[in-house]
């Protein structure tokens, strides 16, 4: 009998935590180029493979930070992107370690298998290992004069914990208002 007063005392207190209002952000304001974006924020692996797909425009000052579990080599691709992409691969200190402009690439075609369509998209390569990746609308790197070696100054911590957060299954929030 105690031991299922501990399992429905246990139960209550969880669900307890979990209601109490706690909410990953779902966007992030990030400083680039003495500009302030607001970005999507990509914190699991469904919006990290998602990114910027089927979206027909991307904010002046908006885009989308992928926040990456730890520190690896890393490639995107435009599957379903209707328009350009600027790509920014960061390193875990938030120093650029690569930078692409990303086409827009042929829709998938009547009769193309998945497999196919993927196979044929271009690959964009981190080049070494990247913790962070950032997607601006087209010309951003070249407006903003960004180069590699540069740092982009993130709130690492505040980053890697929203990532951990979403790790453990805390749920989003609501976009800005």
């Amino acid at each position: 009998m105690a031991s299922i007063r501990l399992i429905l005392l246990l139960g209550a207190l969880w669900m307890t935590a979990c209601s109490n209002g706690a909410r990953l952000p779902t966007h992030q304001e990030i400083a680039i180029g003495g500009e302030t974006w607001v970005l999507e924020l990509a914190l699991d692996d469904d919006s990290i493979r998602r990114g910027l797909m089927h979206r027909e425009t991307i904010p002046d000052d908006g885009g989308m930070l992928f926040i990456f579990p730890d520190s690896d080599y890393r490639s995107f691709w435009m599957a379903y992107c209707l328009v350009d992409i600027d790509l920014i691969f960061l390193d875990g200190r938030g120093t650029i370690t690569a930078l692409h402009e990303m086409k827009i690439e042929p829709p998938r075609e009547a009769g193309e298998s998945e497999l196919a369509y993927n196979a044929r998209l271009k690959n964009y390569e981190s080049a070494f290992p990247a913790r962070f990746a950032i997607e601006l609308p087209a010309g951003s790197i070249e407006r903003l004069q960004l180069r590699v070696n540069q740092n982009i100054p993130l709130d690492l911590d505040a980053l890697k914990a929203i990532r951990s957060d979403a790790d453990r299954g805390l749920p989003a929030g609501s976009p800005p208002g």
